[in-house]
């Protein structure tokens, strides 16, 4: 069942009620106010009693037909008084209105012989009653039309906006995100489709990040392979190479002594080498500096090969006192600093950075900054933004980036500890 037949079947109940209830109303007044003409008319039947056994002739049927509530009736000769019989809605009211009431007639042998019936007429109070009633049922049912058609009409427009909703709505869902809602009509109208519009002009931006992101992505795992096929390539392989063209050397001087020895100290500069771009290798894929060292201790140490790789003046500040932190967790903060100081590199031009982890409060925090040239912040971030802010997103934290021309950058990440 429709919204709008279930509207209209609650309205139609409250008229009902609301119809039932003036309907008693009327009826109880009604019982009251017909009670008190009856008596006023049974004493008129008594008064047209006792005049006519005075005096027949004063009985004029021309003076008794238009009484009101009095019924005036002359009988033929040998013919039974009759009782004012109803049917209809009219019996069913004056079985209402007078179940508890009985009206006595009387019937009258003048002394002229002639034979009258004098009774108490209860019905022009009845046809009044009726009327009354009618006009309430009748008052009741236009409202009640007004009403529905009212609703109908209210409903419509609204039901239309509503229906205009859910056919955008699943024009998203099949993927047509360019979709939008005309901005008017009714002020409730112009703010549902702005939010609307709003709605699906971020998710298609969404959507837009996403795409460009992805293709960032795999370009930077193409590109890190690429890397990774040069490096063991060029340099390892190489190492690799010239190890075993001097291990193959050692058999052809085996009897020169100082041939076998500049040849040793060959094979050993070159495992020397070979270990070092191994180290470089395996720390760039994975941190094994977190499974041996605490977080300060590893945090130091990236700090400290950065600061000789780089060349760029580097302070850092720890706590005294730093918490216990899950492998993940250790893993997410260490990746998220190391990718600040890339962007450091990248993008700041800066020649000293100050780096502070601080544990306070049941939260830890970490504040990166740099003096470097600053700039302001993308409309568009890029991949390294990207993944620090899914890494804080990953500890449960926050992350401000805060930047201005000239000002330099800085990175503040503040996150809950684990209970």
């Amino acid at each position: 069942m429709s919204a709008l037949w279930r509207i209209n079947l609650w309205v139609c109940g409250f008229f009902t009620l609301v119809t039932l209830a003036c309907t008693g109303l009327l009826l109880h007044q009604a019982l009251a106010d017909v009670e008190r003409e009856l008596q006023s008319a049974q004493a008129v039947v008594e008064y047209l009693s006792e005049t006519a056994e005075r005096d027949p002739a004063s009985l004029q049927p021309g003076l008794t037909r238009s009484l009101r509530h009095v019924r005036v009736r002359w009988l033929e000769p040998g013919e039974a008084p009759r009782e004012g019989a109803q049917h209809g809605p009219d019996a069913w009211l004056a079985g209402v209105l007078f179940a508890q009431t009985r009206h006595h007639e009387r019937v009258l042998a003048l002394q002229d012989g002639r034979r009258v019936q004098i009774a108490v007429d209860p019905r022009d109070e009845i046809d009044e009653v009726w009327d009354s009633l009618q006009q309430l049922l009748a008052l009741c049912g236009l409202a009640l039309l007004v009403s529905l058609l009212t609703i109908r009409w209210a409903v419509g427009r609204g039901m239309g906006l509503l229906d205009e909703l859910l056919r955008a709505l699943q024009q998203v869902s099949d993927g047509q995100l360019k979709v939008r809602l005309p901005t008017e009509g009714v002020p409730e109208a112009r703010q549902l489709a702005t939010h609307f519009n709003q709605m699906a002009q971020a998710l298609e931006q969404a959507c837009a990040d996403n795409a460009h992101l992805t293709r960032t992505l795999l370009a930077v795992q193409e590109q890190e392979r690429t890397h990774l096929a040069q490096t063991l390539h060029d340099d390892l392989g190489q190492y690799l190479a010239g190890i075993r063209a001097q291990a193959c050397l050692l058999r052809w001087v085996a009897d020169q002594p100082q041939a076998v020895e500049r040849t040793v100290r060959e094979l050993e500069h070159n495992c020397e080498h070979l270990q070092q771009g191994f180290r470089a290798l395996v720390q760039d894929l994975y941190p094994v500096v977190l499974q041996h060292l605490p977080l300060e201790q590893a945090v130091a140490v990236l700090v400290e090969q950065w600061q000789a790789r780089q060349g760029i003046e580097c302070q850092l500040r720890v706590s005294v006192q730093m918490p216990a932190l899950s492998s993940s967790s250790k893993t997410h903060l260490y990746r998220l600093l190391q990718e600040a100081l890339t962007n450091i590199v990248r993008h700041a031009d800066a020649s000293q950075v100050r780096i502070r982890l601080q544990h306070q409060g049941g939260r830890l925090r970490l504040l990166v900054r740099d003096n470097g040239r600053g700039a302001r912040q993308p409309q568009q971030p890029g991949v390294g933004l990207y993944s620090m802010c899914e890494r804080a997103r990953s500890l449960g934290g926050e992350l401000r980036i805060i930047s201005h021309p000239g000002a330099g950058w800085a990175l503040a990440l503040n996150m809950p500890l684990e209970v």
